[in-house]
């Protein structure tokens, strides 16, 4: 196990083995075996690349060659930021079969994030595209290995500059032990309530074992066409069954670079996609562009929606306006899935987020003092089982919180369970906005919006929104002359926040309503912004500015 990283205690890793939930497997020999198998099936169709499972696993192993070459070695972190194109596979399997462990970062995260990734992790190597949306990756990179003494090598996809170029490190294929299953196989961002982003590491036999479990659900085989268009550094479209369980199942992924209509659409029709996966906000997005496109549809048998709460009214239009099957997805990059199934009802299909994918996924319903909640009443979520961490990467302190003496995960969750075994999330505890299924968590905003000199106190809570179902909105109490909302959000920006954490809207307030104990009372801020006004701020004199 990975220094840092907290293993299954040995009697529940015992079972797990036995009941044959970790096979033994590493990720990169399953792609070996498929390869092996159904050597000249597609693998992988992005804009500029369309290749077999033989073709493909060959560029992994030339990859596996290079990275050891320029001396990234077996257990060595690895940041890979790279948007929906192959290159991303074939990093991430070369990281697999070497025994390195990618970190996965989204296109849209920024120096603070991606600085605090290669701190954390004490990454060797940051693997970036050149541009993306107009945006440079190569002067982030600079800014990055400046400031972070352990990154040795930046790797460029396209046009290097100062850097390493991809395609320079391909090398004839070579030999040399592998990864063990039990081993970390790389580290995921947590939607955490505090502060940055988590590391969640997860090992082959959790991870794979997670992929099939999920795969097996959805009824994935060689038949199965799957197009990854969410960022597939998200868990989602990566594992749930996603990329991973469709290469498993030995079926065909389709990378989408960008998630809109004219490109996704298209593709459906050209590729005979058969399952996709969708935010909510995205999901209306597609449906109300499928009926006036003209595109051919009906190879499309599922439409997996996650990443926030899917509403009843957009949930009822998405079978008879694709002719598919609604599947709900809820769970977390730490491990627990529930999905809704295939021949499910309509009653659980659209108005639950599913049940567990495991037999051995044990779950809690509890109130605040970790006690039973009546059943169907709604109370904080705890999980453990076969593909559920115990522990988050070197964040001894955390875990102490986060995790129960006998190994439950807090999920921050408020759920309750229906009669049929089903979840229905009700809302979140942790201090987190789910802004049409990416994570901000408060806190981190707030030290941003901290360190600008004129502010002394801010809050960050979330606003209902119809589209993404939550946005953010920041409180200010000034220092002084109060800034200006827009001089607040162009000085996060400056600081290297991604994009979407950045605030919707700004209140300038004179002082923030606190609790009996001293506490920011975030409950008043949030029942005040939903009638527009800023009241009971002890009174506050508010100015606000809707941010984008």
């Amino acid at each position: 196990m990975l220094f840092g990283c907290t293993a299954w205690p040995a009697e529940f890793a015992a079972r797990y083995r036995q009941a044959g939930y970790w096979s033994g497997q590493t990720l990169g020999d399953m792609l070996r075996e498929r390869a092996v198998t159904v050597t000249e099936r597609i693998a992988v169709v992005d804009d500029e690349h369309r290749l077999s499972y033989g073709e493909f696993d060959a560029r992994v192993d030339g990859l596996v060659a290079g990275f050891r070459e320029l001396g990234v070695l077996p257990r060595d972190r690895v940041v890979v930021q790279l948007p929906n194109i192959a290159a991303f596979l074939e990093v991430l399997f070369a990281l697999f079969r070497l025994g390195a462990v990618p970190v996965l970062a989204l296109p849209s995260h920024r120096s603070s994030e991606i600085r605090y990734f290669c701190e954390h992790s004490a990454a060797s190597a940051y693997v970036i595209a050149d541009t993306d949306l107009g945006f440079d990756y190569r002067t982030l990179a600079a800014e990055v290995t400046a400031a972070v003494p352990s990154l040795r090598h930046v790797i460029v996809c396209g046009e290097p500059d100062r850097f390493t170029a991809l395609e320079e490190l391909r090398r004839p294929p070579g030999t040399a032990p592998g990864p063990a299953p039990g081993d970390v196989a790389l580290l995921l961002l947590s939607g955490g309530s505090t502060g940055l982003p988590k590391l969640i590491p997860r090992t082959h036999d959790d991870y794979l074992y997670n992929v099939r479990a999920s795969a097996q659900v959805c009824r994935l085989g060689p038949h199965s066409t799957y197009l990854a268009a969410l960022p597939v550094a998200h868990n989602f479209p990566l594992s749930s069954p996603g990329i991973l369980g469709t290469l498993d199942a030995g079926g065909k992924v389709v990378l989408a670079r960008r998630p809109a209509p004219d490109t996704v659409l298209p593709l459906i029709h050209a590729e005979q996609v058969t399952i996709t996966a969708a935010v909510p906000p995205l999901a209306g997005v597609w449906l109300g562009a499928a009926a006036a496109s003209g595109h051919d549809l009906s190879s499309l048998k599922i439409l997996q929606v996650g990443g926030a709460t899917l509403s009843t009214s957009l949930a009822q239009r998405i079978e008879p306006t694709f002719g598919c099957t609604l599947q709900q997805v809820f769970g977390m990059a730490e491990g627990l899935l529930c999905y809704t199934r295939l021949d499910d009802p309509d009653e659980l299909r659209l108005a639950t987020q599913g049940r567990p994918v495991s037999p051995d996924d044990e779950i809690r319903i509890v109130d605040d003092a970790d006690q039973p909640v009546a059943p169907g009443t709604p109370g904080h979520l705890l999980a453990r089982g076969p593909y559920t961490i115990r522990g988050y990467y070197k964040a001894e302190q955390h875990n102490v919180t986060a995790f129960t003496t006998d190994g439950f995960y807090r999920t921050g969750d408020i759920v309750r369970l229906t009669p049929e075994g089903y979840l229905v999330v009700e809302g979140r505890a942790k201090d987190q906005i789910n802004r049409g299924g990416d994570k901000i968590p408060a806190q981190e905003v707030e030290n941003h919006l901290l360190a600008h000199p004129a502010v002394a106190e801010a809050a960050v809570v979330a606003i209902p929104d119809e589209y993404l179902g939550e946005r953010s909105c920041a409180f200010i109490v000034p220092r002084g002359p109060a800034p200006t909302p827009a001089e607040l959000l162009r000085f996060v920006r400056q600081r290297g926040l991604a994009a979407f954490k950045v605030p919707d809207r700004v209140e300038i307030v004179e002082a923030l309503p606190k609790t009996g104990v001293g506490k920011v009372s975030k409950n008043d801020l949030r029942a005040a912004v939903r009638q527009d006004i800023p009241t009971d701020t002890q009174n506050a004199s508010p100015q606000h500015q809707d941010a984008r």
